[in-house]
């Protein structure tokens, strides 16, 4: 069959037409190829080729309120195994073996895995000297990065505040897990191009990416104050040989917290060491107990701020109430007798408060427990606060009624009382506890964020505040706190003594005692609380806590310059309480003179010569009656 020359010309056209357009599809594919996704395919390239070798980030610091280093870190480094460039397995995991004191076996294992990079077993955060043998092996395929581990300065001072991180420098515990995102930074990397075999490609240059250091906190603890604490706890634990024990101090104005400690304790950097559960409890918001006289605050604030007493009104106590056929006593058996509602905190007499709590009926009394904060969590920065336990309203009759207002049925934690009792006492705000108070960049130093004070609801009238303050200023000069007594800087307080419950049942012998305590009572700077679980002496608040909080609070308030105030209540002094008297002016003295008339203070000398050029404590001072002066001796000035 004869084809036309027009038929040929046809196919002639369709065809070039078809290459054409093939010829442009094709064109244009390599074009998208290489203007649009050439940068993609670049970056997966890279990816396939790309081996990293990781460096963690440093922890941002945490410090105290005054700039004052409480953890940082230390620069240590750790082996890196990558393994398609080890050229001989066995041998190299043998003379790791011996540097890292890690099995062989394991080490041969993790080095010959088919991974871009693996840890080496034993290889994290060693010691310099280590790191030197390996490099001076010059192992191919094994590499020491630099790394970086925790550093407790400190030791054990706040340890259940600041909490520990793990080997991959996570927070696992306190402060360090609560704001381990803040903390914990981004990791940076070196880079390199390798092919399918691991091995790095020569004359390709490598990629260096610096990690990003967390951010520093700063905490609203006083690292001064929270050595006092922990000095006082650790007499206590060697007086006492308690259970346990635990002291908070906080600013009762804004809710930060100034010290916070608990016995038993334990080093951060070597948790490992002690028993879970001494480092997963911290007391001052784990622990759950009844608190005793200290929750009367609670049914003062109350009944005064609802007007269903007057501190001056008269009361007669015969030891007991009796309530709904239940025989209510009050610690003293025989009863005070008549006495003031004043009195009545003075002498933390139960039927009185039992009086109180009848006035104001289970509603109002249960209301104002609630708006103190009892029964819910405070919402301090920590992990692990409990909530505590109440009456449920239902179950609330005449005894549980009477049984509350004295602190006794009811289960609360220290920190839910320092709360109350800083609202008590501040104006009546309740205010949130808090413990990190600013964050700031780690090479700048500029403030990235600042914790503010939060109030959480106004309990009391600033009027009842300032009743509830004279009152336990009261308690301190003439009542059951007279061991937290300071001259002139006018203390208040309120003692607590509580049977323990065990299985539901009271522990015969068994208590918990407790005081917490302010100053100045006219405006107060401080609040100190201090608990001592089952003491092995006399089972008292205001003999055992009460002297606690006194040293505390004598020392917080010279380390914070309060000057002392006038007015105060004048101590009434009883049988067996410790006395003070005023440190005389001794200077400018001769020994006869000082021996002839101040024989009855014991003195220890110092120095050569005639007169007394200076002394400690200082003229005017006043110190418990037996205390020793101090003088120093020189030749006396001219006139």
């Amino acid at each position: 069959m004869r084809v036309s020359n027009v038929t040929v010309r046809r196919r002639v056209f369709l065809t070039l037409v078809v290459g054409v357009v093939l010829y442009a599809s094709l064109i244009t594919r390599l074009g998208y190829i290489q203007l649009v996704e050439g940068q993609w395919l670049l970056d997966k390239a890279n990816d396939l080729w790309a081996r990293d070798i990781p460096f963690e980030a440093k922890r941002g610091k945490i410090l105290d309120r005054n700039g004052k280093v409480l953890v940082d870190n230390i620069s240590v480094p750790s082996v890196l195994a990558i393994p398609a460039q080890i050229k001989d397995p066995r041998e190299t995991a043998k003379k790791l073996a011996v540097i890292l004191g890690e099995s062989e076996a394991k080490i041969y294992e993790a080095i010959t895995k088919r991974v871009m990079i693996n840890r080496v077993p034993g290889g994290r955060k060693i010691s310099a000297e280590k790191a030197r043998e390996i490099q001076k092996l010059g192992l191919p395929g094994i590499e020491v990065a630099d790394d970086s581990k925790r550093f407790y300065p400190n030791g054990s001072v706040a340890a259940h505040i600041l909490g520990f991180t793990g080997i991959d420098n996570q927070g696992l515990t306190g402060l360090e897990r609560v704001y381990d995102p803040f903390l914990k930074g981004t990791a940076g990397y070196v880079s390199f191009p390798a092919d399918a075999g691991g091995r790095e490609m020569p004359g390709e240059p490598e990629r260096y990416v610096p990690p990003i250091d967390g951010m520093d906190m700063y905490l609203t603890i006083d690292s001064t104050i929270q050595t006092f604490l922990e000095r006082e706890l650790d007499q206590a634990m060697i007086t006492y040989q308690p259970d346990d024990a635990l002291a908070i101090a906080m600013d009762p104005n804004t809710g930060e917290i100034l010290g916070m400690s608990s016995r038993p304790t334990y080093d951060p950097s070597r948790y490992q060491d002690y028993p879970s559960e001494i480092y997963n409890r911290n007391l001052p918001i784990w622990k759950t107990y009844e608190p005793g006289s200290t929750f009367k605050i609670v049914t003062l604030a109350a009944a005064l701020n609802e007007g269903v007493i007057t501190l001056n009104e008269g009361f007669h106590d015969p030891g007991y109430i009796m309530v709904a056929g239940a025989r209510l006593r009050c610690w003293k058996r025989s009863g005070h007798g008549h006495e003031t509602m004043l009195e009545v905190v003075e002498n933390s007499c139960n039927p009185g408060f039992v009086t109180m709590g009848q006035r104001l009926g289970k509603e109002r009394l249960f209301d104002y427990i609630d708006k103190f904060g009892f029964g819910q969590k405070t919402g301090i920065d920590l992990i692990g606060e409990s909530t505590g336990l109440l009456f449920k309203p239902e179950r609330v009759g005449p005894v549980e009624l009477g049984t509350t207002s004295f602190g006794q049925g009811v289960s609360v934690t220290p920190i839910q009382q320092m709360a109350a009792v800083a609202a008590a006492i501040n104006g009546g705000h309740l205010l949130k506890p808090y413990i990190a108070k600013e964050w700031r960049n780690s090479i700048t130093h500029d403030v990235i964020g600042r914790a503010e004070p939060t109030v959480i609801r106004q309990v009391i009238s600033p009027e009842t505040s300032a009743k509830v303050r004279y009152a336990l200023e009261s308690v301190v000069a003439k009542g059951t706190g007279r061991n937290a007594f300071i001259d002139g800087y006018r203390v208040g307080g309120k003692t607590g003594t509580a049977q323990k419950v065990k299985g539901g049942r009271y522990s015969q012998g068994e208590y918990i005692v407790s005081f917490i305590g302010f100053a100045p009572a006219d405006d107060p700077q401080i609040l100190v609380y201090v608990a001592v679980d089952n003491p092995k002496a006399t089972a008292f608040g205001g003999l055992i806590a009460a002297p606690i909080v006194r040293n505390i609070l004598e020392s917080s308030l010279a380390y914070l310059e309060v000057p002392r105030r006038a007015n105060q209540i004048e101590r009434e002094y009883r049988y067996g309480d410790k006395k003070y008297v005023e440190v005389p002016d001794l200077t400018g003295l001769s020994m006869r003179e000082i021996t002839g008339t101040y024989y009855t203070m014991p003195l220890e000398v110092a120095g050569v010569g005639t007169h007394v050029i200076k002394q400690s404590p200082e003229a005017g001072s006043k110190v418990e009656e037996g205390s020793k002066i101090r003088v120093y001796l020189g030749d006396k000035k001219s006139d």
